[in-house]
């Protein structure tokens, strides 16, 4: 048995979210009937369809299927040459399987998205919102990032300054924005400004936010000093009103005067004065005191309490007491020889790293979500393939409570990663994490109503503990 196949063309064009279109020829050449069945294989066989997907052809003749690739307008169709096959299998004989492979290039297009994170930053001295630039675009993106304002009112710290950022991944870029001048006394002012994420050759994406410069002394401690002042004006002028005056009204003794000052002689029937007893000169013995408050630095001993411990609830309450109708997530980490860090939120890290810290545990609390779901996936000793598992069930809470994944104990095992989701389709939550002797990885995010209800924070290698996470919603 023997086939002729030919492609025709061979090499060809596409633009991502088009289609493009390829023959397949063949020729039986043997000398029995035979039915082929038509499968594309390689990295471009999801966006491939094969129609008919099957033929039938006479020894001697001549038959054609169409290839159509359709690869998506996303950072997965990978721009630049991608080569395909597809395989051809004989009914007959299914030993004499041909692959023949030809080649679709992708064209490169060009996207991204920048958001403020958050929007509005309040301070009196400096805010410090962050900028997460997204590269949507299937090539690298490289990008320098800019502030302005009306006025030069705010001067501006850009860290790192410029970005290069791979397909499908992000970068965030930390800002400090500082008043030109401080507000001493008055109200809050709302400072409008725009960070730029300039393109080569392309035209810049401007992204707004807002600056509220609040007032260095705040207002009730201004009205307070007020009313001190104008009371202690009252005082004096009162006491320079009614000062009261101070007479003498000792009068001179004149000089030919003689007033005698001794008292007068007593009767010989009143009899001697009698001397005071010693019972009426000595003085009261001091009273002793029997309570517990008595001398010796004894008052009544009071327990001292230790400040609650701040944890992701106590956090993020917070937070949604100053943005009530806003998103947010808080979260800490569990630290091997550390114990637990202190609570961030919304894409601050928590963690150590590059310290070789294996993480343990996680707090998160969510507000404005409806909630949060979540279970952690941890070092397997008896692990046959090279991977983990997760040890228990997932675990609930709703906005504003505590959710723990992991353990605390001392010999708990190390966390590989996480899964989380944030409940009743209200937005979605984003991680990135920091894998030991790697680096961050990129930030992914769950696709509520996608099939994709929650995200993996993490790998799977049962040697790569993570150290470090960072969370949004």
């Amino acid at each position: 048995m023997s086939l002729w196949t030919s492609l025709e063309p061979a090499s060809t064009t596409v633009d991502p979210g088009g289609s493009a279109t390829v023959r397949l020829r063949l020729r039986n050449t043997g000398d029995v009937v035979e039915e082929y069945r038509f499968e594309a294989v390689g990295s471009l066989a999801p966006w491939t369809a094969v129609e008919p997907q099957s033929l039938r052809l006479y020894p001697g003749t001549t038959g054609s299927v169409d290839l159509t690739f359709t690869p998506p307008r996303t950072p997965d169709a990978t721009a630049g040459p991608n080569p395909y096959a597809v395989r051809i299998t004989p009914t007959e004989h299914p030993e004499a399987t041909t692959v023949p492979e030809g080649n679709v290039t992708i064209t490169p297009f060009t996207e991204m998205r920048a958001e403020l994170i958050p929007p509005t930053v309040k301070g009196r001295f400096r805010g410090r919102p962050k900028l997460a630039v997204d590269n949507l675009g299937n090539t690298k993106l490289t990008a320098s990032v800019s502030g302005s304002d009306n006025g030069d009112q705010l001067s501006y710290d850009i860290h790192p300054g410029n970005v290069q950022i791979e397909p499908g991944r992000a970068a965030f870029v930390k800002t400090t924005l500082r008043p030109q001048q401080i507000i001493w006394f008055g109200s809050a002012e709302q400072r409008p400004y725009t960070l730029a994420v300039q393109r080569s050759g392309a035209t810049p994406l401007d992204v707004e936010g807002t600056y509220v410069q609040r007032g260095f002394l705040p207002r009730w401690l201004v009205a307070f000093l007020s009313l001190l002042l104008a009371l202690a004006i009252a005082f004096v002028m009162l006491w320079i009103a009614y000062k009261p005056q101070v007479r003498s009204t000792a009068t001179e003794k004149h000089p030919d005067a003689v007033i005698s000052t001794l008292p007068p002689s007593p009767s010989p029937s009143a009899g001697a004065p009698k001397a005071p007893s010693a019972e009426a000169t000595a003085p009261p013995a001091a009273t002793q005191q029997t309570d517990g408050a008595g001398a010796g630095g004894g008052g009544s001993e009071e327990e001292e309490t230790e400040a609650p411990e701040r944890t992701a609830a106590t956090a993020v309450q917070q937070l949604a007491a100053d943005d009530p109708s806003g998103r947010h997530i808080c979260y800490r980490v569990h630290v091997a020889g550390q114990g637990w860090t202190d609570a961030v939120c919304d894409g601050e890290t928590a963690g150590a790293e590059g310290k070789g810290k294996p993480i343990k545990a996680v707090n998160i609390a969510v507000s404005g979500t409806q909630g949060t779901s979540g279970g952690a996936f941890v070092h397997d000793p008896a692990s046959a393939n090279g991977t983990g598992h997760y040890p228990d069930p997932w675990s609930n809470a709703a906005d504003g409570i505590d959710n723990y994944v992991g353990s605390t104990k001392k010999d708990a095992p190390n966390m590989l990663g996480f899964s989380v989701s944030v409940d009743g389709g209200k937005g979605a939550v984003c991680q990135s994490t920091y894998v030991h002797d790697d680096s961050w990885l990129g930030l992914e995010c769950d696709e509520p109503g996608n099939g994709y209800d929650f995200t993996y924070a993490g790998t799977h290698d049962n040697e790569s503990w993570i150290e470090a996470v960072r969370l949004t919603v």
